[in-house]
């Protein structure tokens, strides 16, 4: 699968952020859409379906991050869905979806801290789509 060819969904209420990492993957060669909260991506989903979402956690709500990754599990079970939060250095609050039971509650395929390099963001994309 190119990356041409994939459509990610990122979804954050930091316009700044939000720019700045369309911008370097659409460089990089991937489609990015972006929705600003949780109801806006939900929106976006009912109509396509994205190869992937990168999901903040705290938006409107503290939660949202993780409501809309409940929802969108639930729409695209095989979706793959990476959270990408600064909620650690915001909040001292962290979690692991490694943990025993974690990713049965957080419905991620895996959770990335802020800020986060080009290179390891790639890689956790590429790692966490189908091959073809």
């Amino acid at each position: 699968m190119s990356r041409e060819n994939l459509e990610i969904l990122w979804v954050d209420d930091d316009e700044d952020f939000l720019v700045q990492q369309r911008i370097v993957l659409e460089r990089s060669g991937f489609r990015v859409t972006v929705a600003h909260s949780r109801l806006e991506a939900e929106q976006a989903v009912a109509d396509w379906r994205p190869a992937i979402a990168l999901v903040d956690v705290m938006m409107d709500h503290p939660d949202d991050g993780l409501t809309l990754c409940h929802h969108l599990r639930q729409r695209y079970p095989d979706l793959p869905i990476l959270l990408v939060t600064a909620m650690t250095a915001e909040t001292g609050v962290s979690f692991d979806p490694a943990l025993t039971g974690g990713k049965s509650w957080i419905k991620a395929n895996a959770v990335l801290t802020k800020p986060i390099r080009l290179e390891q963001l790639t890689r956790e994309i590429l790692r966490c789509l189908p091959v073809g």
